[in-house]
């Protein structure tokens, strides 16, 4: 198995955690506040990764050193995009339905693309068509039969740019760091500002924290620990417009974690989101160029 199928492999892992994960983020930040539910949350997730980074450091001591000067910036960087991402979802989510909150989000699919062009990366025709199919796919899952744009809906589209420079930024800077140092420094960042925040705009008690101790548990070591460092990871092998294409499979997983956990019903226009989601997923993994010179090998031999 090469490296670019299994990190789409890991991606897909990676939607699934998240998909799954989506009633937590909802009870947890209900109980206690957005802001110190993230922090709490990034907490957990970045303190899960010490362990890792320790054992690595015994095999190899350059990891806290020269890794660490080349981590420190970058995970600062992804960390503030992060917190901005998860601080604005989060609030609107609370101030909007569920339906408008997925496609609202959804939108991070075009806008992969669209600011990957300034960056100068390659942006092939099947990532176009496969962000506009699993566009149209989160559309559908989202059981809305109107969209208008109401105050938290504005939040949640403000996240979506940064949910983008979140991903285009990984993209950037993971290939020339170790992976587990900057999810960990991007998770202490996210965590820091996010409890800062909180003393300003939440009153939290530890009776409150208790009472979302399962959500905060289960967000900060699957969804943030497990989930985002398999991101980075992961996006050392795979360009940022497929990657962002694969995570916005997280609704289609939210969905079916709905349907199997919680008996909450598929409609029929479910069920046809799901498959424009895979047919998106499917069409922007195809290499154009590489399918037709292996055709034309094919028929060359014929």
């Amino acid at each position: 198995m090469n490296k670019t199928l299994q990190s789409e492999l890991l991606l897909i892992l990676t939607a699934i955690i998240w998909g799954s994960a989506f009633v937590f983020q909802k009870i947890g930040g209900s109980i206690i506040g957005p802001f110190a539910f993230g922090g709490i949350r990034f907490l957990i997730g970045a303190s899960v990764l010490l362990p890792i980074i320790y054992f690595q450091n015994k095999k190899d001591k350059s990891i806290l050193n020269k890794d660490l000067k080349k981590s420190i910036l970058s995970g600062v960087i992804i960390g503030i995009a992060l917190f901005l991402a998860i601080s604005f979802q989060q609030i609107g989510i609370n101030n909007t339905s569920v339906g408008n909150a997925g496609f609202i989000t959804g939108f991070y699919i075009i806008l992969v693309p669209f600011f990957g062009i300034f960056l100068k990366n390659k942006i092939q025709s099947n990532h176009w068509v496969g962000a506009i199919l699993a566009l149209i796919g989160l559309f559908l899952l989202s059981n809305t039969t109107s969209f208008s744009l109401q105050y938290g809906d504005l939040l949640v589209f403000i996240s979506t740019f940064f949910w983008a420079f979140q991903i285009l930024l990984i993209g950037h800077f993971s290939p020339k760091s170790n992976p587990i140092l900057l999810s960990a420094i991007e998770f202490y960042t996210c965590a820091i500002l996010s409890i800062i925040t909180s003393l300003f705009f939440e009153t939290v008690t530890i009776t409150n924290i208790m009472d979302a101790s399962i959500p905060i548990l289960y967000t900060g070591i699957m969804s943030t620990g497990v989930g985002f460092t398999i991101q980075v990871i992961a996006q050392k092998h795979i360009p940022a417009t497929p990657a962002a294409i694969i995570f916005s499979s997280e609704t289609l997983f939210a969905a079916l974690a709905g349907w199997i956990f919680l008996n909450e019903i598929m409609t029929s226009k479910s069920l046809i989101g799901c498959v424009f989601m895979l047919l998106g997923i499917i069409i922007c993994q195809i290499d154009w160029k590489k399918s037709k010179v292996a055709l034309s090998k094919i028929k060359s031999k014929a």
